[in-house]
């Protein structure tokens, strides 16, 4: 930040939350949840309720807040979503497994990482990685999200994939090829990288992160493959990628719930599913 926070802002962001909790709250209620002087907090609702986002309540009791709060939350999905309901898991992983992990969703056509603990590796293959886009056809982030997409979806992912000039996106015979990879995939319940594309000497195993019926993103973890066997891989790795991609499940439907859990809960919850897996694995 280039200065301190507006602390104006601070206090109606608070009263808002408040408000949130009940569906009607009086500025008694709110004075005492806040501590803020009654003053302030009249005016801090008129503010509010200019926007739009608090209206007075039923018979002039108390306050509440309006349908236009739901806005607020309308660019809260796909990448976003995924990200903050996954950020402790993807640390919680590499704490653990030593190896770099990653969060990926969907991307006009690619995937693109949202969530990245390259950082927080001292083995990582790679660089940091936030930001850039991977191919559905060749990595496994892609993979991961391409084999377990609607079906619906995939068919206009596969047209996007026809349009590119990519040899990743869009190799000869692509629709065959595909074919192949998703059945593989499928059938394994992870996909990993075409190990024809560069770094050969590394590789990546993901899976889907679900949210309902669809694919909110994928969860992958890199290693170097002359340190992790197929036992290791299919053991370890995978049974604990599956286990972190359904706790991020539940952590994003506590957030679409409105009722997110906090951070420290997040951690916690980490903690206690870690007893759930398999030994840890030692560094390589």
């Amino acid at each position: 930040m280039s200065g301190p926070p507006v602390q104006s802002v601070l206090r109606a962001l608070d009263l808002l939350k408040e408000l949130n909790r009940q569906r009607h709250t009086t500025v008694d209620q709110l004075h005492r949840a806040s501590g803020l002087p009654k003053p302030t907090i009249m005016r801090l609702l008129g503010t509010l309720a200019a926007a739009g986002l608090v209206a007075k309540g039923e018979r002039g009791l108390g306050y509440r807040i309006t349908s236009q709060v739901a806005t607020l939350s309308s660019g809260f999905h796909g990448g976003p979503l995924v990200a903050e309901a996954g950020r402790a898991w993807a640390v919680d992983l590499t704490r653990r497994l030593k190896w770099p992990v990653a969060i990926a969703v969907p991307d006009q056509g690619r995937v693109v990482i949202s969530v990245s603990t390259m950082a927080d590796s001292a083995v990582s293959p790679f660089h940091a990685t936030v930001g850039v886009r991977f191919s559905l056809v060749t990595r496994a982030i892609g993979r991961a999200y391409l084999a377990f997409c609607p079906d619906e979806e995939r068919r206009i992912l596969l047209r996007l994939l026809a349009a590119s000039a990519d040899p990743e996106d869009n190799p000869p015979n692509l629709e065959r090829v595909v074919q192949g990879m998703v059945a593989l995939v499928r059938r394994q319940g992870y996909a990993q990288r075409d190990p024809k594309v560069e770094p050969r000497n590394s590789n990546t195993v993901a899976v889907p992160i679900w949210l309902g019926d669809s694919v909110a993103g994928t969860l992958g973890l890199s290693y170097f493959r002359s340190v992790v066997s197929h036992a290791v891989l299919t053991e370890q790795l995978v049974p604990a990628l599956q286990e972190a991609s359904r706790q991020i499940t539940a952590s994003m439907e506590r957030l679409r719930q409105a009722a997110p859990a906090p951070q420290a809960d997040a951690f916690r919850d980490a903690e206690q599913a870690e007893n759930a897996l398999p030994a840890r694995i030692a560094p390589p």
